[in-house]
């Protein structure tokens, strides 16, 4: 398998010189889900939104297919999906027209966007309201039309930060299937959660981070054993506080 994520060395420092990062270093293959998990603080927005393009930063590189985020933004961007913990919507156009103006932007044909929407649509339970202004959504449809502007175009990257928060139990559900499914058709996706469980039934590979520092990554068998991953994490973290 390819890797689609390499993030070698990645390092962001702040005013006054606090390192929010510290030498990140991780890969995401093609058909992997990969959770990223930490405490509030730890770096993993800051390390997401690095990787999306949208924060520059220090020391290190990170490539998308083996492009460099920093000296080929605009061909990372193109292979990539970005959903933040609060989806920043256009609140005066309407859902339809949101979801062309992606399939514009990543050239979805026409023929292949009616499908693509009617599809994720039905299953997120959103197709009655695509004719609404967004400005009337609730945060979880405003969730559920960002997913859809997301899986969209078939990214090869999908990144997600706290992509359940919100969502009902039933999105949440058809989330983590659609999520899935883009990963058996070769693309991987790196997300952040609180949510463990989630992590632990859904994800291949997990990384935990803390204090900006890699603190143990590997496949979800090679991390938490016989344990469950809340356990493993809980375990990790108040270790990393006695040294």
């Amino acid at each position: 398998m390819n890797n689609v994520l390499e993030i070698k060395n990645y390092t962001k420092v702040y005013s006054g010189n606090k390192k929010a990062v510290d030498s990140l270093n991780l890969t995401v293959k093609a058909g992997e889900i990969h959770a990223f998990i930490g405490h509030n603080g730890a770096g993993k927005t800051t390390t997401i939104r690095a990787v999306v393009g949208i924060m520059d930063f220090d020391e290190g590189e990170i490539l998308v297919n083996g492009h460099s985020v920093k000296d080929e933004p605009v061909k990372c961007k193109s292979m990539t999906a970005y959903i933040p913990d609060n989806p920043d919507l256009y609140d005066y156009i309407t859902g339809i027209q949101y979801l062309n103006y992606m399939c514009d932007m990543f050239s979805v044909p026409a023929k292949e966007r009616v499908s693509r929407i009617q599809k994720y649509a039905d299953v997120l339970k959103l197709t009655d309201s695509l004719g609404d202004l967004i400005s009337s959504y609730s945060h979880g449809m405003k969730q559920k039309l960002a997913l859809i502007g997301a899986f969209i175009h078939s990214p090869h990257l999908l990144v997600l930060d706290e992509p359940f928060v919100g969502l009902d139990p039933e999105a949440s559900f058809h989330l983590k299937k659609m999520m899935r499914h883009l990963c058996d058709a070769g693309a991987a996706i790196f997300f952040s959660t609180h949510v463990l469980e989630v992590a632990e039934k859904l994800c291949d590979k997990v990384t935990i981070i803390n204090n900006g520092k890699l603190i143990e990554s590997g496949t979800m068998e090679e991390i938490k054993g016989s344990h469950s991953l809340e356990d493993v994490f809980m375990e990790v973290v108040e270790n990393e506080r006695q040294v």
